[in-house]
């Protein structure tokens, strides 16, 4: 069981004295949410909760995820970064391109794309972008990604996008992988053509039978090699939780272990505390 540590809604200024001591301490991953803007009213109902209501308040930050990455990547030494999730539909693909790519290079090959299809129309339009196609465009997006990820020459010609011969350095050195959010049907298969999917807060049963579907998937398809299944539990406490995850299908975690101990609302010196505190208690004795 690897453990990723969540940055939503903190303190930008607090991010580079988490990333360390997560660093220092030997967690897997950073990881960190995407939206451009947060507006006051919204007639797009946020999907994750019963009433429709966003989980933050209007002072959550949001710092650019790339821009964050490659901050905290030269902080660091082998801590990895995950977006949880990017929405690329929102954007131009050439500059997630370049923008994903230069972070991946700057890391030493640290990154993880984590995308979803997107859920709030407004920020869509504010962006200039088509809220209906998304999905389709999600799709296109990411092959011209891996395409333009590439060293070299590349040419790509899709229904939304279109690239004559090109190249787009610096690249990576090694392949970028793509995780994808989501809890339908197809983004349980647009997961499962990539290399993990990334969920939302599950019970231990709820998360099991999450990644057993998606195995299934990956079975019909005849999809090989490494896959991720990357969740937050909202019943598990103890290294046993843990561990029957594990057993269950679950690869990875992310969570804020200092709420474990003081909440959600705490000081900087107490996630600090708490990511110490988690390691001893739990992901020591999972890899004792």
């Amino acid at each position: 069981m690897r453990f990723a540590i969540s940055t939503a809604f903190l303190p930008a200024d607090q991010l580079v004295a988490i990333a360390r001591r997560a660093d220092e301490l030997g967690y897997h991953a950073l990881t960190m949410p995407d939206h451009v803007m947060d507006l006051e009213e919204l007639s797009t109902p946020y999907p994750y909760t019963p009433d429709g209501a966003r989980r933050w308040g209007f002072d959550a930050e949001w710092p650019d995820p790339w821009v964050l990455i490659g901050a905290l990547s030269t902080v660091t030494t082998s801590l990895r970064f995950f977006t949880s999730v990017y929405i690329p539909s929102t954007r131009n693909p050439f500059q997630v391109a370049k923008s994903v790519g230069t972070a991946a290079v700057l890391s030493g090959n640290r990154v993880a794309l984590g995308i979803g299809i997107g859920w709030c129309r407004e920020e869509f339009a504010l962006m200039g972008q088509d809220f209906s196609t998304r999905g389709k465009r999600t799709d296109e997006a990411i092959a011209l990604l891996k395409a333009l990820w590439q060293p070299g020459w590349t040419e790509f010609h899709g229904d939304y996008y279109d690239a004559p011969r090109m190249v787009m350095e610096p690249s990576p050195s090694a392949p970028i992988p793509v995780y994808v959010g989501g809890l339908s049907e197809i983004a349980f298969a647009r997961a499962a053509r990539h290399q993990g999917w990334v969920g939302d807060l599950y019970t231990i049963e709820e998360a099991g039978r999450h990644a057993a579907r998606l195995a299934e998937i990956r079975d019909e398809i005849g999809a090989e090699g490494d896959f991720s299944v990357i969740t937050a539990l909202t019943d598990a406490f103890l290294p046993e939780h843990f561990a029957r995850a594990e057993s269950l299908g679950v690869t990875d975690v992310w969570t804020m272990p200092w709420a474990y101990y003081f909440g959600t609302e705490c000081t900087l010196e107490q996630r600090l505390e708490g990511l110490e505190r988690f390691h001893a208690d739990v992901v020591a004795p999972l890899t004792a």
